[in-house]
């Protein structure tokens, strides 16, 4: 896939049928293990012996408030009129600006739709005077946590209770890509 063929657009009244088409299925097949000492953390993988599909429930959302606000945004990655991908940021009251979900059809994938997402959610975050972009992510969800290392973030902490009442989440890990001072 071109990357110069891939458009990126907010959300509008008319695309809101598009937001939830990039909810696909991912393999799970390892996970990060993170370890804090001395102030600093650090991590592991373990892979998996058999890999398996999933997917996150399609999400209900009051799409029309994401259109046109200053605190919460939605982004569309169209590539020859399909919808590719999405990222769903808000601010965060630590200034962060909060991934609450980036996704990309499986067909995508691996082709630098990801990084077209990021780079316009930095933008917005930076546009709104921002500290940084963050998000969650599962610790088996390993392909999700090398992808946020890949592009900057930092482990920034872990919670075992966050998904308490779910028994397919274990920890979820949250990570951080502070900007430069200078930026």
């Amino acid at each position: 896939m071109d990357q110069q063929r891939i458009t990126i657009v907010p959300l509008t009244t008319e695309n809101i049928k598009d937001v939830n088409v990039t909810n696909d299925y991912f393999t799970i097949f390892g996970k990060l293990v993170p370890s804090f000492k001395d102030g600093i953390w650090s991590h592991g993988e373990e892979l998996f012996d058999k890999p398996r599909e999933t997917c996150f429930p399609d999400d209900d959302l009051n799409w029309q408030a994401y259109i046109d606000n200053n605190s919460k945004a939605l982004f569309l990655a169209y590539s020859d009129g399909n919808c590719i991908g999405q990222v769903r940021i808000i601010k965060d009251v630590n200034r962060f600006c909060y991934i609450e979900n980036i996704a990309i059809i499986k067909s995508a994938r691996r082709q630098g739709v990801g990084k077209l997402l990021l780079h316009k959610a930095e933008e917005w975050a930076k546009a709104q005077k921002l500290v940084g972009l963050s998000l969650e992510a599962q610790d088996d969800n390993l392909g999700a946590c090398r992808f946020y290392l890949k592009h900057g973030f930092k482990l920034g902490g872990m919670d075992t209770y966050r998904h308490y009442i779910n028994p397919n989440i274990d920890t979820a890990l949250f990570w951080y890509k502070p900007f430069a001072l200078s930026d």
